[in-house]
Formats: C-alpha cells, structure tokens, sequence
C-alpha cells in the first residue's frame, strides 16, 4: 500500500510540473495564429498568452493578441503573461507590460495594423525618430486597436 502511495504520489507531482503557466518559444514557420490561423513567419511580429489554466496561445501578430483577448472577452484572472516580440530583438519574447508600441504606416504588420513592439521606450523612440509614428504603452494601444 505504501508504494502505492508513494509511486501516486510522484505521478501527481510530475504532472502538476508538467502543467506550469511557463510561455514557450514560438516555432516560426510552423506555429499559426490562435485568432486568424496564419502561419507565424515574421520573427520581429509574434506574441504569445498563457491563459491561467497554462493554455498557450501564439500569435503571428500585437493586434492578433488584443483581437484574441478582446473577442474571447478575456479578463485579467484569465491571463497569466500576454507577450510579444521586438522589432529590435526578434524571437525574443517580452511582457507586454514592459514593451513600447508604435504605430506607423512605414512599419507594415502583417495584420495591416501597423503596429510594432518594442524591447524598450528608447528603442522605439529611436525608430520613431527614423520612420515616424505615434508610442503607445500596452492599455493605450490596446484601446487603440480594439477601437478602430
């Protein structure tokens, strides 16, 4: 009986470190869009949302997420980490609360938003500077793309 237990015991504690609300790389080329079922080619576009629950969701793009959030009515006790890329670090994934977003018609996204993330408010001033464009932080661009 004892064994039992003990085996129970290491079975339950492999699977609850199995379910762990962790974010995984996105397999660019592979992966497709959990909002509009594109491919996720363009590394300096992706982002990604772990649910509470520890579903993950990858996206070929910023505005796929808010689209995702917005239309599945989302609330933040069913988010557990919203991330992107940056345009400046591709493939590295960043919390969204950290990431600078600028919208400017010389950054073409491939949903037609032209919104790009930032590792960093300095990184996309600079881009500003070059491109043009308006900065926003996550809420407000959030709005921003849910409204328009």
């Amino acid at each position: 009986m004892r064994n039992k237990v003990y085996l129970l015991s290491i079975f339950l504690g492999l699977f609850l470190l199995s379910c762990g609300l962790e974010p995984e790389p996105i397999k660019y080329g592979k992966d497709l869009c959990s909002h509009c079922n594109m491919k996720i080619m363009d590394k300096r576009y992706g982002a990604e949302l772990v649910t509470s629950k520890g579903k993950i969701h990858k996206f070929d793009s910023p505005e796929c997420l808010i689209d995702y959030i917005h239309y599945n009515n989302l609330s933040a006790s069913d988010i557990a980490y919203t991330l992107v890329t940056g345009y400046n670090e591709p493939e590295k994934l960043i919390n969204t609360s950290e990431a600078a977003f600028i919208i400017s018609p010389k950054l073409p996204s491939p949903m037609g938003a032209f919104l790009t993330a930032f590792t960093s408010t300095a990184e996309a001033r600079k881009k500003i500077e070059e491109v043009g464009g308006e900065l926003f932080d996550w809420n407000t661009v959030k709005a921003k793309i849910i409204n328009r």
